[in-house]
């Protein structure tokens, strides 16, 4: 690794983008819509290849999506970059399948994986080295998130089962709450097992950090940043558009 936390092994990402992004809309999985002028997939995969400490990036695609040329046009780059046919129905099973696909292309099993959401275009240079900074062997892998800053409401059960209004049925303390975000850093192969094991299992696991959980790690939070929030609703694809597009121009 050219720099960065010595003690680490070297660290590579993987970025899952089988998903359909169904409830944005549109005739191209929302990771390959233009965004600001680009695919969105672009700006992830461009902010680890400009990462020194990245050595490599994988990303699992559906299969049926592995010959369209939208690939080859996606991000020009010395940083060795990979396309496998290795989606899944689930996140989870991408990830696993693209993990495999690492270790059997010789990627060392105690090298450091960083998993990001391709629709989370904000992410920067200084973000994934925080968090590479911030992760050693001693804690065992981390995560970047938020302190919830909303006041939550548990919403009663039957009142939204009832129509499309729900009543609240008490108010919970952010205190102690972080909303997760990606990249979520582990060793590599540690990682593959427990989502084999946790998909085996059929375990509720939202994120990467779920699956590790379950193994008795308690995964380090790291802080990150409004701006490398998920686009998911059409009002986050208008909100992320401002963003890329002003940070484009000059000062």
């Amino acid at each position: 690794m050219s720099s960065g936390n010595q003690s680490l092994p070297q660290c590579h990402a993987l970025l899952p983008t089988a998903g359909t992004g169904s409830r944005l809309g549109g005739d191209l999985p929302k990771q390959f819509q233009e965004l600001a002028g680009r695919p969105m997939l672009a700006y992830a995969i461009e902010a680890f290849c400009q990462t020194p400490e990245i050595q490599s990036v994988w990303v699992g695609v559906n299969p049926g999506f592995i010959d369209n040329p939208i690939l080859g046009r996606l991000v020009a780059s010395d940083t060795p970059l990979h396309f496998l046919p290795t989606g899944g129905p689930t996140r989870q099973e991408t990830v696993r399948n693209t993990l495999a696909a690492m270790l059997s292309s010789g990627i060392p099993e105690s090298d450091w994986v960083l998993v990001h959401d391709a629709a989370r275009p904000g992410i920067s240079t200084h973000l994934i080295q925080k968090l590479i900074k911030a992760v050693t062997p001693s804690n065992g892998g981390g995560l970047l998130a938020l302190p919830v800053a909303d006041t939550l409401k548990l919403a009663d059960l039957n009142s939204a089962l009832a129509g499309s209004y729900a009543h609240v049925e008490k108010t919970i303390s952010r205190n102690h709450l972080w909303q997760a975000q990606t990249p979520q850093m582990f060793p590599v192969k540690k990682l593959h097992d427990a989502l084999e094991d946790g998909i085996r299992m059929e375990a509720d696991i939202t994120d990467e950090a779920s699956a590790m959980e379950l193994t008795g790690l308690k995964p380090l939070l790291v802080e990150g940043a409004m701006r490398n929030f998920k686009v998911t609703h059409p009002a986050d694809w208008e909100l992320m558009h401002t963003l890329l597009q002003s940070a484009r121009q000059p000062s």
